[in-house]
């Protein structure tokens, strides 16, 4: 192995996983939102950013709908956590 090495010459290029790299946003949440997944994370040793990800993969892959109530929205006309099974989830 040398000590050192020249870059200087090496050609760059993109990085071929880029668009597969998860993208860092700002979201408000309700303290109430947060407090509950949270509490998820701790039963199933999930972060709890990794959990609400999970959960809106979910939300994207079947399909669900969002209902307006005035300023608010929710999932299937109600405010409710839909179990996943964290055992096949894919990241």
């Amino acid at each position: 192995m040398k000590t050192e090495y020249d870059l200087s010459k090496m050609k760059s290029r993109k990085n071929p996983y880029a668009k597969r790299l998860k993208k860092q946003i700002t979201l408000r949440l309700d303290p109430d939102v947060i407090e509950y997944f949270k509490q998820k994370s701790e039963e199933n040793g999930i972060p709890y950013q990794t959990l609400i990800n999970l959960y809106l993969q979910d939300c994207r892959n079947t399909g669900r709908k969002l209902k307006s109530h005035g300023r608010r929205s929710c999932f299937d006309g109600a405010y409710i956590f839909v179990p996943l099974d964290l055992n096949s989830a894919t990241p």
